[in-house]
């Protein structure tokens, strides 16, 4: 709740002091007495709204940058209000007790998850160079070097600022201080259309190619020459005047190069116009302390490798005792053939009814009513009456899924995000398209699951397990490989408490193909920033693991030193985390185009990093447990809930990624090296 009262109007007698909530760089929660003046718009292009405060608990100057409750309702202005947050978070964390923190803005605070989310500064030091008439030579020489030691320090996080601009580059008369945070962006993603020419470089003005450190040496450039000339420079190539100009002359004319590969780097910019400063800056900041446990998962990891796997019994899996056509029943395991006697179809009081096909003579109508149809499972007698979708037992061996973890780990919004994202057609880059086992059962799942959650509703806690005692699949669809095979793959998803338990519900996790298990961030990390959230849900740090993992983990049929069923690991709600390194990096990664032999190493390093250094190896137990395993970060709603909704909808990140490693290790998707080495990655050397 955040409540005001503008600068310089006196409070009424008795009123009580209006107070802001927020939460500061370091994750814990601020409550201060503020005022705030008239609101403007920073940039005429963009939502941001901007006003000068007062916090009175420190009497500390501040500036508010924000959004209306309007604009906030759109998920591309709350994307660069995050951007912005997430740069200056970083900056000020890898900055801090280092001579450069200087060159950016200090921040305060940020309240970001509410109808009106804001970020804090402190007040700028100077005012945007396009006010300024007059520099010195000696000034714009240390203007110049300011300038560029910004772009180097952004380029040694892998960091871009494309918002450079005389608006945007603040001078006191000592120093430069770079503010337009919102448009730095990671390097070597699509370049977008961002900024005004001619400060942004003519690629990056027509969003081609991918972006590259030196797009910020261009618009650098670019604010130099208009300083020192009092004009700006042309939009695509280099002013022609630069020799007249000796702070300019021998330093940039390879930074107007209409190109970015023909420009020199920020580092070797430096490197002209300030060697000693060049040699003096090292890496900024101290190490986050990962190195250890990063080190630890290669060693893991190199374990995996080095142990031998046991030979599975026929190429796809398939045990060589089973009857041609038969699958396992993902209910009672036994296996079961298409047996067109005991067919069933629902009626509208959706109750079975038998399915008399002799009656359907044309072949394209028969073939549609079978889609819809189920085939009563009894292979076993003593198991509760159970139905199979016919197009189940008719495409080739099955594929099943597990989502496991505690009630309050967010999995079925993480599942139901997943079956969205395929059917958006989120597999078609991998070469692999979708179709529903049955458009009854798929129509109600869209409808029950996946419209509420994307309009905004938190969904109700899974119920996967029946009156009948048996844990039922949620889901079923037909993905079909770019060979043209097609596979059933079914999708598991039962509630903490089940999930728990030892008896004869979690049968079938002895027929399990694939597990997804979804870690809580609240209940795996004790960092500050997750406090807040902790209280609000009553929940503590569990220092144990999640006992649905222990109990899943101990169910399952072992052969060797580890499972073979591939699995994977999710750090769910990662929204929570999504300014904290490595998840502030990941969550921004779009998905891969192509798959690689190591492909999610390097995320599954991170995160289990994270998880070995701040939880503890309780909450790594399904990596050791498995040898293929990969881990992952995601967010199904891509911010918190208030009062039963998502303020601003939901918007989902690299929630398809945990499938696309289990599909690619189960030979859905073709990997180089293949499916057998997915997971397990190559030897480094």
């Amino acid at each position: 709740m955040v409540t005001t009262t503008p600068l310089g109007r006196p409070e009424p007698p008795g009123a009580p002091r209006p107070h802001l909530v927020f939460t500061d760089p370091t994750g814990r929660r601020r409550t201060a007495p503020a005022r705030f003046g008239p609101a403007s718009r920073r940039d005429p292009a963009l939502p941001q709204r901007i006003r000068n405060g007062l916090l009175d608990d420190r009497g500390q100057q501040c500036v508010q940058v924000f959004l209306s409750a309007a604009d906030a309702a759109n998920p591309a202005a709350r994307t660069l209000l995050d951007t912005e947050a997430g740069t200056a978070l970083r900056l000020d964390r890898t900055l801090e007790n280092t001579p450069y923190a200087y060159l950016f803005p200090t921040v305060i605070g940020y309240e970001l998850d509410t109808a009106e989310p804001f970020l804090l500064y402190a007040a700028p030091r100077g005012t945007p160079v396009g006010r300024t008439h007059v520099m010195s030579a000696s000034d714009q020489r240390v203007f110049a070097r300011d300038l560029t030691l910004a772009l180097c320090l952004l380029d040694s996080q892998g960091l871009v600022a494309r918002g450079i601009s005389p608006a945007t580059v603040f001078w006191d008369g000592t120093s430069v201080q770079f503010w337009g945070l919102e448009g730095v962006t990671r390097a070597g993603r699509p370049r977008t259309p961002w900024g005004r020419a001619p400060f942004a470089s003519p690629e990056q003005h027509r969003g081609e190619g991918h972006v590259d450190p030196r797009d910020a040496v261009w618009s650098a450039a670019q604010v130099l020459y208009q300083l020192v000339t009092g004009r700006p420079g042309p939009a695509d190539r280099a002013p022609a005047d630069l020799d007249r100009h000796r702070v300019l002359a021998g330093t940039l004319p390879r930074a107007f190069a209409p190109t970015a590969a023909g420009r020199p780097t920020p580092g070797a910019l430096l490197e002209l116009l300030a060697p000693e400063e060049a040699r003096r800056l090292g890496p900024a900041g101290a190490a986050d302390g990962s190195r250890p446990h990063q080190e630890a998962y290669e060693r893991a990891l190199d374990a995996k490798r080095r142990t031998p796997a046991p030979a599975e019994d026929t190429a796809d899996g398939t045990p060589e005792d089973r009857a041609p056509g038969e699958v396992l029943c993902p209910y009672c395991l036994e296996g079961i053939q298409l047996d067109l006697n005991k067919l069933f179809v629902t009626d509208n009081q959706m109750q079975y009814r038998p399915l008399d096909l002799s009656r359907i003579g044309n072949p394209v109508r028969r073939e549609d009513v079978m889609r819809g149809a189920v085939q009563q499972c009894t292979a076993d007698p003593d198991f509760p009456e159970h139905h199979i979708p016919v197009p189940y037992l008719t495409h080739g061996r099955p594929l099943t899924v597990a989502m496991i973890g505690q009630s309050s780990t967010g999995k079925s919004h993480l599942l139901t995000q997943m079956i969205a994202e395929i059917t958006d057609g989120g597999l078609e880059r991998y070469g692999v398209g979708w179709q529903s086992v049955n458009p009854e059962q798929h129509a109600r799942f869209v409808r029950e699951r996946v419209q509420p959650l994307r309009s905004g509703k938190v969904l109700d806690h899974t119920s996967g397990v029946g009156l009948d005692g048996f844990a039922r699949f949620v889901e079923s669809l037909l993905l079909t490989d770019a060979r043209g095979r097609v596979r059933p793959v079914a999708f598991f998803d039962l509630g903490g408490e089940d999930l728990v338990r030892t008896d004869g519900a979690l049968r079938f996790l002895l027929g399990i193909d694939a597990l997804v298990f979804v870690v809580d961030p609240a209940l795996a990390l004790p960092l500050p920033q997750l406090d807040e959230v902790r209280e609000r849900w009553g929940t503590e740090v569990d220092r144990d693991g999640d006992a649905a993992f222990g109990t899943v983990l101990d169910r399952l049929p072992r052969k060797g030193p580890y499972l073979e069923t591939p699995a994977a690991m999710v750090l769910g709600k990662s929204d929570l985390l999504r300014f904290q390194p490595p998840v502030d990096r990941w969550l921004g990664e779009g998905p891969p185009a192509a798959i690689g032999p190591d492909q999610f190493r390097e995320e599954s390093g991170d995160v289990y990093a994270l998880l070995r250094q701040h939880a503890g190896q309780a909450w790594l137990r399904p990596f050791d447990a498995f040898r293929r395993c990969t881990l992952h970060i995601a967010s199904a709603t891509g911010g918190q809930e208030s009062q039963g909704r998502y303020p601003a909808g939901t918007g989902p990140r690299r929630v398809l990624e945990p499938l696309v490693s289990l599909l690619a290790m189960h030979g859905i998707i073709e990997a180089p090296g293949g499916a057998a080495s997915f997971g397990v990655g190559r030897e480094t050397r």
